[in-house]
C-alpha cells in the first residue's frame, strides 16, 4: 500500500474478516493450532449422508433430483473462492454444541432459484427473504441428515448447530474459515442440469469428525495408545517395558527399575558406555524427581481453591433488586405452538384450521420476555380475556426450558 491505496486482494481479505499482514479481524495472528484431517474418512461419512441428503431435497422439492458420490478435499480459503461463483448464497450454521467450529453451506445463485422454485411452485418466484428463509430451510434439513448420522458414533453427545441463516451476497463477503478446513462437494442434477453444494467444515470440527471415522489425526491423543516400549523422552532415551514408574509425582522410585537397563541419550548407548553398570549403580538415590534430574521441566500444579459463595452479603443483593422495580417487562399467554413445512404455511387461507401442539383444557403457559415462568388456565373477565396462575415453574424447569 505504498501508494495509499488498498489493492483488491486486501479488499477481500478486510471483507472476509480477515485483516491484512497475516492478523485476523480480532488482531490475532493466523495460523491457529495445527490439523490432522483424513480426508479418506471423511468420504465415508459423506458416502453415508448421500441418500438421505438425495430422499429430503426430492422430499422437500417435490422432484426427482440424483446425485453422485460426495467429495472430499482439505482446503483453504483462496482454494475455495476458486470454485465458487462471484455471486452465491450462504448459509452460515456454525457447530453450538458436542464440537464447536465453522460451519458453512454454498449454493450456486442457479441452484437456490431452482430450489425456492421448486418449494413455492412458481416458475420465477422472487428471491426474498421468504426465499432465503426456504433455502435455510433446505439446509436444516441437511444438517439433520448429518447429525443423525455423527450419533451413531457416539462420539458427539448433544451434537446441534447455530439455526441456519442463508444471504446472498458476493464470495468475498463470505465468512469462510479459516486456515485448511474440509469441503465437502455434493454433486445433484435434475432434467439434465447439474447444480453443486458446498459444504465448508472448519479445521479442528473436520478433525473431530474424521478421527471418528477413524481417520489418522496425528495429534497428542494418539499417545493413548502407545504402551511403554514406544514411549521417548528427551533426545532418545527409550523405556524398557518392565520399567516402573510412579507417574503420580513424577519420581522414580528405586525398587522399580530393572538393574540392567540401557539408556540412549541422544543417540550416546549408556550400555556400550558402561555394559554391566545398571540404572542402580549410576543413579542410586533413584527417589528423585523427573523434572529436576531428568532435563524435564515439571510445572508446579496446584488444585485451584473457590471462594466460598455461601457468605455473600444477601441483604446488600435484596436491596438492589429495588433498583429495578419499575422497569418494564412483556408478558404474554402461549396458547399453543406447532411446526408447518413453508409449502402448508404459503397454501393458508381464510378458514384454515391450524391444529395445535396443546390438548383441550391443558394449562396454557405464562411467559415473560418470551421465557416460560407459570402455567395457568383461560378465564374470561367481563368481555376481555384473563388467565388464571395455577401453577409456578420451579427453577429447575425454568433453566431446563432455556435450552
Amino acid at each position: 500500500m505504498s501508494d495509499g491505496a488498498i489493492s483488491q486482494d486486501e479488499i477481500d481479505a478486510l471483507l472476509s474478516g480477515v485483516a491484512v499482514d497475516g492478523l485476523n479481524s480480532s488482531g490475532h495472528v493466523s495460523g491457529g493450532p495445527s490439523v490432522h484431517i483424513d480426508s479418506e474418512a471423511l468420504k465415508t461419512f459423506a458416502g453415508n449422508i448421500k441418500d438421505p441428503f438425495i430422499e429430503k431435497l426430492n422430499s422437500m422439492t417435490g422432484a426427482t433430483f440424483t446425485g453422485s458420490a460426495p467429495t472430499v478435499e482439505v482446503i483453504d480459503r483462496d482454494g475455495l473462492l476458486s470454485k465458487i461463483p462471484e455471486v452465491v448464497v450462504s448459509v452460515t450454521a456454525d457447530y453450538s454444541s458436542g464440537m464447536t467450529g465453522d460451519h458453512l453451506y454454498v449454493l450456486s445463485p442457479e441452484f437456490a432459484q431452482k430450489l425456492v422454485n421448486l418449494i413455492t411452485k412458481e416458475e420465477n418466484a422472487d428471491f426474498d427473504d421468504m426465499a432465503l428463509s426456504c433455502i435455510s430451510e433446505f439446509v436444516q434439513n441437511h444438517i439433520g441428515t448429518e447429525v443423525q448420522e455423527l450419533d451413531k458414533t457416539g462420539k458427539f453427545p448433544g451434537l446441534a448447530c447455530n439455526s441456519p441463516e442463508a444471504v446472498s451476497n458476493p464470495k468475498a463477503m463470505i465468512r469462510i474459515p479459516q486456515n485448511q478446513f474440509a469441503l465437502i462437494t455434493y454433486n445433484v442434477s435434475l432434467d439434465g442440469t447439474n447444480y453443486t453444494l458446498w459444504e465448508a467444515v472448519g479445521g479442528q470440527p473436520a478433525e473431530q469428525i474424521s478421527n471418528a471415522y477413524g481417520g489418522n489425526s496425528g495429534s497428542l491423543e494418539s499417545l493413548d495408545t502407545l504402551g511403554g516400549s514406544d514411549m521417548s523422552m528427551g533426545g532418545g532415551m527409550g523405556m524398557q517395558p518392565n520399567m516402573g514408574m510412579n507417574m503420580g509425582g513424577m519420581g522414580m522410585q528405586q525398587p522399580m527399575m530393572q538393574p540392567n537397563m540401557g539408556m540412549n541419550m541422544g543417540g550416546m548407548g549408556m550400555q556400550q558406555m558402561m555394559p554391566n553398570m545398571g540404572m542402580q549403580q549410576m543413579m542410586p538415590n533413584m527417589g528423585m524427581g523427573m523434572g529436576q534430574n531428568m532435563g524435564m521441566n515439571v510445572p508446579n500444579v496446584q488444585n485451584l481453591q473457590y471462594p466460598n459463595l455461601q457468605g455473600a452479603n444477601m441483604s446488600q443483593e435484596q436491596g438492589n433488586i429495588n433498583l429495578i422495580m419499575d422497569v418494564s417487562m412483556e408478558m404474554t399467554v402461549e396458547l399453543g405452538r406447532t411446526k408447518k413445512q413453508i409449502k402448508d404455511i404459503l397454501g393458508m387461507g381464510e378458514g384454515t384450521i391450524i391444529e395445535l401442539d396443546k390438548l383441550a383444557g391443558e394449562p396454557v403457559d405464562i411467559l415473560v420476555n418470551h421465557k416460560p415462568i407459570a402455567k395457568g388456565e383461560v378465564v374470561v373477565i367481563d368481555e376481555n380475556f384473563g388467565v388464571r396462575v395455577t401453577e409456578i415453574l420451579s427453577p429447575l424447569e425454568r433453566v431446563s426450558d432455556l435450552h
